[in-house]
């Protein structure tokens, strides 16, 4: 999609978003749910019924699964209960609607169920309440909500509108989560070549011994990892667990503050100087390379160029201190390329993904150029980076804007700000 086009859809969705400035002749005054429908409570799925058959299973985040009979009829709507609470999902041939949810079908309610799915969405029913210990959707306060409550036909008329609107906005989303993949795809693809084949084509080559990475310069060494860096260790949990963490004090990093494009602060907790001082095994230092060993984000990692203060990691981060042979932003490189990730892959094989133990991590294969030319590829690579990430911060800011207006154009047509007529196709 070029700029032109892009900017010229996004002229006809702004001309819809600036309609909302007059209200509907037809609508009554807000109307409290119990009143327009029923939430029916969802059944729990036994075990040995999923995958038995195609009718989906829905959660309170989605389809999760599939199962041989529904428990709605179809169209029907299915509303976060337990967990991920609020989120409202749309089941067009009917579900199974597992005991974390609600669901309203036919038989729940007389109104348009597609614009009851829509109204449903401007509630903000994430923001529900805790029933018991566990957080939750209570019923009873979702049926003293209230919202505006038209007629049939102008039902109808805003279920096809935010039908029509939403999915124009949907597919410039699409478009634009495609360039952002594209980009990292593209990227990725530079860096694991860089590190394993380095700047120049015309480089003679040698077989690296490895089959799954072939040949490399000529030049170039391949290495355990153990043998080119000085430490590979991680922290412990602190002692007393989170009701260690202070609202200042020493950072502690963990694995949700480490990500291939820097290391997050907005969710850095803190410990004390004493509990720092126990945790001398795991003070960061300017130059280490810090990548998570467990959970979901395994192989995620970044480095610590400088320090502003002392820090130190906890149970679900490694430290890996790279010696003089090679340099820290090459050692990062090469773990977030295709070549450290493939070998964290190998190492996971067969274990679900539950961790990075210290030895595979230490007798992992790194190629390893003369320091000048690591210095090179460092240098292009940064660049490379440099201006992908002003396209990429571009395009999520975009993103951002088509979300926050299709919320605005959600809210607009069901609260009566979009006219009727403006909304006749």
């Amino acid at each position: 999609m070029n700029e032109n086009t892009e900017r010229g859809n996004d002229s006809v969705i702004r001309q819809d978003a600036e309609s909302v400035m007059s209200s509907y002749s037809s609508l009554s005054p807000p109307m409290r749910l119990k009143f327009i429908c029923r939430l029916g409570y969802g059944d729990a799925l036994p075990k040995e019924e999923e995958l038995s058959g195609d009718v989906p299973a829905f959660g309170s985040n989605g389809p999760y699964s599939t199962t041989i009979e529904s428990n709605t009829l179809a169209p029907a709507i299915v509303v976060g209960r337990k967990g991920s609470y609020g989120k409202v999902n749309w089941a067009p041939s009917g579900c199974f609607a597992s005991d974390t949810t609600f669901f309203i079908d036919s038989n729940q309610t007389s109104s348009n169920l597609r614009w009851l799915y829509w109204a449903l969405q401007t509630l903000k029913l994430d923001e529900g309440s805790k029933e018991a210990a566990v957080p939750g959707l209570n019923r009873e306060s979702v049926y003293e909500q209230r919202v505006i409550f038209p007629d049939q036909e102008a039902q109808r008329l805003i279920a096809d509108y935010l039908d029509r609107e939403t999915a124009r906005i949907d597919a410039l989303l699409a478009e634009k989560e495609k360039m952002l993949a594209l980009l990292e795809e593209k990227r990725a693809a530079l860096i694991s070549r860089a590190v394993t084949r380095g700047l120049n084509p015309d480089a003679p080559l040698k077989p690296s011994g490895l089959d799954w990475l072939g040949d490399i310069p000529a030049h170039w060494n391949v290495w355990k990892l153990k043998y080119v860096v000085s430490k590979i260790g991680s922290g412990i949990t602190p002692r007393g667990g989170a009701e260690s963490y202070q609202s200042e004090g020493v950072p502690l990093f963990r694995s949700q503050n480490i990500h291939f494009d820097g290391l997050r602060m907005d969710d850095i907790v803190f410990i004390d100087s004493e509990t720092h001082e126990s945790m001398s095994n795991s003070k960061i230092f300017a130059g280490d390379v810090l990548i998570n060993i467990t959970g979901a984000s395994i192989g995620r990692c970044f480095y610590i160029e400088e320090m502003q203060s002392e820090a130190n990691v906890n149970q679900h981060v490694c430290i890996v201190r790279p010696s003089s042979q090679i340099e820290t932003k090459f050692l990062y490189f090469t773990l977030r390329s295709d070549l450290g990730q493939h070998q964290i892959d190998l190492s996971q094989s067969g274990s679900g993904r539950e961790g990075l133990n210290f030895e595979s991590l230490g007798n992992f294969s790194v190629v390893i150029p003369p320091a000048n030319e690591q210095r090179e590829i460092i240098k292009q690579l940064e660049t490379v980076g440099q201006k992908s990430a002003v396209l990429l911060t571009e395009i999520r800011n975009s993103i951002s804007r088509l979300i926050e207006r299709r919320a605005a154009l959600i809210t607009g047509a069901v609260t009566g700000r979009i006219p009727i007529e403006a909304m006749r196709s």
